[in-house]
């Protein structure tokens, strides 16, 4: 079910209350058209895409599906900017907490990605699940190679 993405967002605001997003809708909508036929979503979480807590309009919707991690969001106007990444391409992630926010960033081997103003718990569960997923996908990239 392509649509979905959405509503794991929604689960999300409405256990986490303290991230704060805008136009998730358009943003998940950015991530559906770019699904795989095979492939569906598993989480999907909220935030700023940027590594400043103060700036509160660049919102997106990060999502964790059965291949990869995916960031969409949505232009104001026109268009949109869509971010992949492969388990081959992941290196770790990492959490700062601040004072009132927390913020991820997921280091890759050509980029670092910031997600900022998540709520502090928010950003615990999503370090959780995001690794877990990421550490049995490399195991499987490594049995390849052999």
């Amino acid at each position: 079910m392509k649509n979905n993405t959405y509503k794991f967002v929604c689960e999300f605001m409405k256990k986490f209350p303290k991230t704060i997003a805008f136009r998730v809708k358009k943003h998940a909508q950015v991530v559906n058209i770019h699904l795989n036929k095979d492939e569906k979503v598993i989480y999907a979480f909220c935030g700023q895409n940027n590594i400043s807590s103060l700036m509160i309009i660049n919102s997106c919707v990060v999502a964790l599906t059965n291949q990869r991690i995916i960031i969409g969001q949505k232009r104001l106007f026109w268009g949109y900017f869509f971010t992949t990444i492969t388990p081959d391409l992941y290196n770790d992630l990492k959490v700062r907490k601040n004072l009132i926010w927390s913020d991820i960033e997921i280091d890759t081997v050509k980029e670092n990605i910031y997600i900022s103003n998540l709520d502090p718990r928010g950003a615990i569960e999503i370090e959780n699940i995001i690794s877990n997923f990421m550490m049995k996908e490399k195991q499987k990239y490594g049995k390849r190679e052999k």
